[in-house]
Formats: structure tokens, sequence, C-alpha cells
């Protein structure tokens, strides 16, 4: 038996669902909380959770859909429905630095580049700080004036990287939560 992740309760036959970016492990009357992933059957003895050399894993979900087998799902359309998070384009880690360099190798000051873009010189210096994430305006505007992209290329760094969890293989949210203490 395995413990729904949403609620606690133990379930038989858990359903991957994605919740506002999550993919949580659910039971039966926890679904109609997020949205259906579709996973790929496989006889492998990998769980979703695994950082073996499979590392198309948190992009699958997605690009496999079709060629999932039956879930057992009762009445639901067979398409998994679109996520907003599913179209998001990832900030990069480092977008501070991208625009202080591109705006420094024009030879521009921060209050210069505030009034090409329209936009008050204290943001430009909130976004080099990295204090503050550009608007998805202001990051366009960024990108168009400055030549630059500041969204993070490919998939995560961070899934294929990370090797938390229990030796048992059962993962919960903790395990994959980063504290910023």
């Amino acid at each position: 038996m395995v413990q729904c992740e949403m609620c606690g309760a133990e379930t038989s036959s858990p359903k991957t669902i994605k919740v506002e970016g999550a993919k949580l492990d659910v039971c039966s009357n926890c679904t109609d909380f997020g949205t259906e992933v579709k996973q790929p059957s496989s006889s492998g003895g990998s769980t979703k959770y695994s950082t073996s050399s499979s590392s198309s894993s948190s992009s699958g979900g997605s690009s496999t859909s079709g060629s999932a087998g039956s879930t057992g799902s009762s009445g639901s359309s067979s398409q998994r429905r679109s996520d907003m998070f599913d179209d998001m384009d990832e900030l990069a880690t480092d977008y501070d630095n991208r625009v202080r360099n591109a705006r420094e190798n024009r030879g521009l000051s921060q209050s210069d580049l505030a009034n090409e873009l329209n936009e008050k010189a204290s943001l430009i210096r909130k976004i080099e700080r990295g204090d503050t994430l550009p608007s998805d305006e202001v990051q366009s505007k960024l990108e168009d004036f400055l030549e630059i992209t500041l969204s993070a290329e490919g998939g995560s760094a961070d899934d294929s990287e990370w090797s938390g969890g229990s030796s048992s293989g059962s993962y919960t949210l903790g395990d994959v939560v980063k504290r910023k203490d």
C-alpha cells in the first residue's frame, strides 16, 4: 500500500497528478485537485523519482502522454489537460549578472537603461542585485534591447543533480524541498 501524498490515505493504485507544477502520487479522491500525468508503462524497476541514468523522467510525462497505457480512469479524457506551468520558461539563476554585464558592455548606466526601457532606475537596480524578478514584460524589454536571453536553457539542472531520498525508495516533499534558512 502506498500513502497518498496529498491527504495521507492508504491507496493500492496511486495516480500521478500535477498540482501547481509539482507531481504528486495521490489516491483516487484527490485526483480532482490537479491534472493527471500519464506515465509511460515500463517494466523496469525505476520509479519516477529515480536518480539513475534516466533523466528524461521530468519531461517524459508531456511528450509521451499518448503512449501511456490505460490507467483505469473512469470517464476522463484520454489526453492530459494543459497546465499553465507547461508553457512557462524558467528564469536563469544568473539573470542579474546577465543584465548587468550586457548593460556594462554597452556602456550604459542603470538610469540610461531605465530610460531606454521606459522603466524606473530603481527597478533596474533591484533586478541587477537579484532582489526582484523581472515581470514578463520587463524581461522581454531587457532581452530585446540588450540582445540577451534571460530564460534558462533546457530542463532544470537540479533534476539531474538531485540525490536525496531514503534508502527504501519512498520519497516525501521533505526530501525535495530546499529550505531558505
